[in-house]
């Protein structure tokens, strides 16, 4: 009986000569071959296609985590921005009521603390804040002859009066009013809005600006639609 081992060895060395000289046996053996070949071909490609597509979805998940990481950046920078914002307008605010302060007890001038603030409505609002300062010959305003000094903006064919002190009184008020009619006489101009801005207001003040039609703001960031 011829064992495995035999057939084998037979197979060795009688199968090149067969393949050379058999047709039919080459054909079946670069058949089975080929089959053999493609099947492992197949599994090869389906197994990049497998890797592939888990990489692809590595990526994916890798890329989405970048994208909500920087979701979040964006989301901390606006917050970062928005708390710098309330502190600078802070501030501005104790800036302010320090600088009216110190212009009530003499260490500043009045007119330092208004260029101060001129300065803030022009960084806050992008306008020119622009000094009207005239003589009033028949004194009206002081009720002699006398220089009238009175800020103004003019926006958007708009014409914004403005008072600017550091402390202001009812008597103020009255003040105020006469130089915006004298303004307004003196240039043949009409005014729009008359303003106060100050950070230390008499209570007896507000019934006065509110009769005269003047709005009164404490800080200068807090003047809306300008």
């Amino acid at each position: 009986m011829v064992t495995t081992d035999e057939v084998k060895q037979i197979i060795r060395q009688e199968l090149p000569n067969a393949i050379v000289t058999d047709p039919a046996i080459r054909d079946f053996i670069l058949q089975t071959t080929r089959t053999e070949m493609d099947d492992k071909f197949d599994r090869i490609l389906g197994e990049l296609q497998r890797d592939r597509e888990e990489q692809s979805r590595k990526w994916d998940e890798q890329i989405q985590r970048i994208d909500d990481s920087l979701a979040e950046i964006k989301i901390q920078n606006q917050r970062l921005d928005k708390v710098e914002s309330e502190l600078k307008q802070i501030l501005r605010r104790y800036d302010s009521t320090i600088g009216a302060l110190c212009a009530r007890c003499g260490l500043h001038s009045e007119q330092s603390f208004r260029h101060a603030l001129e300065g803030i409505l022009s960084d806050s609002f992008g306008v020119q804040v622009i000094n009207f300062n005239e003589m009033d010959f028949d004194g009206r305003v002081f009720g002699r002859p006398d220089q009238v000094e009175i800020d103004v903006i003019i926006q958007n064919g708009l014409t914004i009066v403005c008072e600017i002190k550091s402390s202001i009184n009812k008597g103020d008020m009255y003040l105020f009013d006469r130089k915006v009619e004298f303004y307004a006489q003196h240039q043949n101009r009409r005014v729009n809005r008359k303003l106060v801005i100050s950070p230390m207001v008499d209570v007896n003040a507000f019934p006065v600006a509110q009769l005269l039609g003047i709005e009164v703001y404490s800080y200068a960031q807090d003047v809306t639609d300008l």
